[in-house]
This record gives structure tokens, C-alpha cells and sequence, in this order.
């Protein structure tokens, strides 16, 4: 039996990070804060100390919190001739997606102010030692894993748009580096060991804030010294949901995920789940994430359900759920890009799940410090009416959804993922995989998974023949995935059962890894 707890991520050396603090003797809020950030070292293309995030946290006393520490818009908005805003293709081998990227396209970075707020809220390792494991990547390097080596080609055009982003990017030759070249960061290692000293404030008050601005005053960027200066982290009660008889926590307005996976629970929770074959599982899935996308776009989903489900999926959904949708979610910038996460449960009952994001970066590194800066002002879908629309000064909403499960038998699940707009389906299917179909953790992480979407169905390889059919017949272009694929999220999740003993599964779509500490 493990001892000390379970931690799950999308990298080897992020998950050694959060269990060399645990067992130094730290708890579970430690070890993920720990863990992110060697995520800036060791995952670059998703996570950044110029990003922002989430962090679920349940403590063992039973009190949970969700600390929002998600990226905001800036409080003004430059003329667009004078900013720095323009578009790349991203290459994903079979197909090219269009990314907005520049200094214009950041957002007010909230990372770092996160991770020390929770950390004065949570923590009882000194800040120091847990910036320890980054630092020591940082200098000596991490490898480059072949999943690793696919985001680097896919946003290539990003990691190489500046000189000092090349610099970090580039191998020997000048080109992107391949599978099994070690990439060394000795600029972040500097600027976590200044952290560590300084705190915070030297990003929003001090030197690197100081430069920052400047560097955007110079170059086309949107922050001011008011954006870093009024950052605040937010702190919510989670969006606590029922589900058959277990308790689910989520992540809760102004972000949209939890309350769309709230939407998918309540549309479910009349069906029994085991009695329903394959295929009409699928079927009933693929119309619930039918309905969840018209949530995501409908000011109310009550009035858009004008289908043959539409008297029972009205009265399984609760309309308080609509109305804080349209009130608290509808009209904000959204930011929907990469990301990843980190789960960890410890031996004393406290649970962390963590969600970072950096979108895909705007190609820029603030100069001396390593850090590549966020392009969440860069969202295609920001305003219909096109681009820098967005109301200012306000906290972006985002999809990323760190969650915890509470099973009446006492197991704990604590999960979350990236995905962009799949990570509420890629919750969704776990959930139900664990809570319904009783699966082991790695079963339920590992299953195939499904995604409807604009009227498309996408289906990964090991879909029963029977729901591959049901789900092309409800789909003029149905997509057959060849095999388990990133696009589907990674969902790394631990799980705490009642006798205090632990599970972990990280999600192979996206180089997912495990350990029992």
C-alpha cells in the first residue's frame, strides 16, 4: 500500500517534481504547486510561468475551494495599428489551424500570482524547496519525448517567430530540436531562483514586472502597470453537483467547463448507464454532447431543446444552471487553447487537481527571464464580429474544468485535462466510466473516446463496430481516428479509496505518467 499519496501528469519530470516533495514531507497542494512548475520546463508548449490556471483544492478538514488564477484582459485596449497581433498556421500533418500570436495577443498573466497565493493558503513547504525541481531541469535539461517532439512541430511557427524564442527552441542546426535532444532553459532557472527569493511581487510590482511592460509599451504589447498591479486571485466555493449518489465538484462561472459537464450530468442522470449496450450508450452520449455545445452557444438551453428529447432533457435540467450560464458565463472572452494537468492525493485526505494553460504562447519570450508569454487575446471565436472586441479588464473564462468524484463508498477521484473544447466530453467519458460502468481508474482513462461536435461525430480506434455505425448515422462526415489521439484530451486522475490506499492513471493521448509515492 502506498503511504504517502498518487500523483498523476503529462510528464515523467513533472511527476517526479510533485513526489520528490511529497516525500520530503510535504502535502498534496505542495507537491502539485511543486509540479507546476516544472511543467514550464518540462511541457513548454503547454504550460508557462506567462499563463494562468485553476487548482480544485479539498482539504482534509473537507473544505473545498477553487482558486482562479486564470489569465484577464487587459483594463485598455491600444489602437490595433499600434499593436503587435497577427496570424500563423499551426500544422497538424493532416490539417493546418489558424493561431492569432504577438505581443498583442497576451493576456495579464496570472501563474505566477497563483502559485504563491496558494501556496500562503495551502502550502507548508517553504516556496523555496518547491521551486527546487524546476529549477534543476530547468539547467540540466530536459529530453525531448515523442510526443513532446509533435507539439514542438505543430507550433513551430510560434516557438521560432522571434529571435529570443529561437534561442530557446532551436538546436545546433537552427531547426526545431527532434526526439531525444535535450532542451535547456537557464534564463527560467534564474527567474524561478529569483522568485524563490523575491516572490511575486517582482513580477507584478518589481523588476519583471517593470520590463514587461516596457517591453510592450515598445513592441506592440496591450499590459500596463495597472494590469499587473490590480491582478487578483479569485476564490470560489466549486460548483458542487449530485450525480446518481455521488458528489461531483467543478470548476464553477466565470469559467464555462463545470457547469457544461454539470449540464451533460443532469441530462444523464435519469438513464441507467449499465443497462444500455454499447451503441445505445453512444447514441445517448453523442446527443447529451449535442445538446451541452447548444449550452455553450444558446443564451437558454430550455429554449433551444426543439428535438425528441426535448421534454425529458427539460426536465432533468435544472434551470438555475441555464440562468447562471447566461448571467455569470455568456459575453465573456473565452480562451479555450492548450493545456495541461496535474492530480495529486496525499495519505492525509487532501486532494489537488491543477489545470495550467499558456494557449500556444504569442511567440515572444520576455527577455532575460525564459518566459513565453500567453496569446489568449488570440481566440478565433472571442467576438463574432472579429477580433479585439473584448470588454476590458475582466477575467477570461475558459473550459479547463479540474474536478474531484466522491463515490458513496468513499473513493475519491480527482481529475481534470486539456483538450480545448473536449475537455468537458473527455471528463465526461471518465466520469461515467468510473461512476457507472465501475472501471478501474486506468481503464477509464485509457477507453475509447467520442466527441460530437458542430454536428460532427469524431470516434477513436476500439469503438465497438455497433457505435461507430450509431454514430456515423448521425453524422454527414463522421471521422474514424486511427488510433488514440491528443485531440481527445489527457485526462490524468488519482484516486483516494476509503481505506487509504491510492490509484493513478496519466492519459497515454497526451505522455501521460503515474507514480505511488
Amino acid at each position: 500500500m502506498s503511504r504517502r499519496g498518487a500523483v498523476a501528469a503529462g510528464h515523467p519530470a513533472t511527476v517526479a517534481a510533485a513526489r520528490e516533495i511529497l516525500e520530503d514531507g510535504g502535502n498534496a497542494f505542495d507537491a502539485a504547486l511543486s509540479a507546476l512548475c516544472a511543467t514550464c520546463v518540462a511541457e513548454p508548449v503547454l504550460s508557462s510561468l506567462g499563463g494562468g490556471g485553476f487548482l480544485m483544492a479539498r482539504e482534509a478538514s473537507g473544505r473545498t475551494t477553487l482558486y482562479d488564477f486564470f489569465v484577464a484582459t487587459p483594463h485598455a485596449r491600444r489602437a490595433t495599428s499600434e499593436i503587435d497581433f497577427h496570424p500563423i498556421q499551426a500544422d497538424f500533418g493532416i490539417a493546418t489551424q489558424e493561431f492569432h500570436v504577438g505581443l498583442g495577443a497576451m493576456a495579464t498573466p496570472g501563474l505566477i500570482k497563483g502559485l504563491f497565493h496558494c501556496h500562503r493558503a495551502l502550502g507548508r513547504v517553504p516556496v523555496a524547496r518547491l521551486l527546487e525541481p524546476a529549477i534543476h531541469l530547468a539547467r540540466e535539461g530536459v529530453a525531448l519525448r515523442t510526443v513532446d517532439a509533435y507539439l514542438f512541430s505543430v507550433v513551430g511557427s510560434i516557438l521560432t517567430l522571434s529571435a529570443e524564442s529561437r534561442g530557446i527552441f532551436s538546436n545546433e542546426t537552427g531547426h526545431l530540436p527532434s526526439k531525444g535532444e535535450t532542451l535547456r532553459f537557464p534564463d527560467l532557472a534564474d527567474t524561478f531562483d529569483a522568485l524563490a527569493h523575491e516572490g511575486d511581487d517582482l513580477f507584478y510590482r518589481g523588476e519583471i514586472g517593470q520590463r514587461l511592460i516596457a517591453f510592450c509599451r515598445e513592441n506592440g504589447g496591450q499590459l500596463t502597470a495597472r494590469d499587473l498591479r490590480e491582478y487578483r486571485v479569485d476564490a470560489h466555493p466549486p460548483l458542487d453537483v449530485g450525480y446518481r449518489a455521488a458528489r461531483i465538484m467543478l470548476n464553477p462561472p466565470p469559467s464555462s467547463g463545470g457547469i457544461l459537464i454539470a449540464f451533460a450530468l443532469k441530462l444523464l442522470a435519469g438513464r441507467d448507464m449499465t443497462e444500455l449496450r454499447d451503441a445505445k450508450r453512444a447514441a445517448l452520449l453523442a446527443e447529451v454532447m449535442a445538446l451541452t455545445n447548444r449550452a455553450r452557444i444558446e443564451e437558454n438551453l430550455l429554449h433551444a431543446l426543439d428535438d425528441p428529447a426535448r421534454d425529458a432533457a427539460a426536465h432533468l435540467l435544472e434551470p438555475a444552471l441555464v440562468r447562471r450560464y447566461a448571467r455569470e458565463i455568456k459575453g465573456r472572452p473565452p480562451a479555450l487553447r492548450g493545456t495541461t494537468h496535474v492530480s495529486v492525493a496525499d495519505a492525509e485526505g487532501n486532494l489537488a487537481a491543477l489545470s495550467i494553460s499558456n494557449g500556444e504562447g504569442c511567440g515572444h519570450i520576455l527577455p532575460g527571464t525564459g518566459i513565453m508569454l500567453n496569446n489568449m487575446l488570440g481566440e478565433d471565436d472571442l467576438n463574432p464580429e472579429g477580433f479585439h472586441r473584448w470588454r476590458e479588464g475582466q477575467r477570461m473564462t475558459s473550459m479547463m474544468c479540474p474536478g474531484i468524484a466522491e463515490q458513496p463508498c468513499g473513493t475519491q477521484i480527482v481529475l481534470g485535462t486539456g483538450g480545448s473544447n473536449r475537455i468537458r466530453t473527455a471528463i465526461l467519458q471518465v466520469l461515467i466510466n468510473s461512476l457507472d460502468l465501475g472501471m478501474k481508474l486506468r481503464e477509464a482513462v485509457e477507453a475509447p473516446r467520442i466527441h460530437i461536435e458542430g454536428g460532427r461525430a469524431n470516434f477513436e480506434d476500439g469503438v465497438p463496430s455497433a457505435v461507430a455505425a450509431a454514430l456515423g448515422e448521425r453524422s454527414e462526415t463522421p471521422i474514424a481516428w486511427p488510433k488514440h489521439n491528443l485531440f481527445f484530451g489527457g485526462v490524468h486522475a488519482v484516486a483516494r479509496r476509503a481505506d487509504g490506499s491510492f490509484d493513478a492513471a496519466g492519459d497515454p493521448r497526451r505522455g501521460g505518467c503515474a507514480t505511488l509515492v
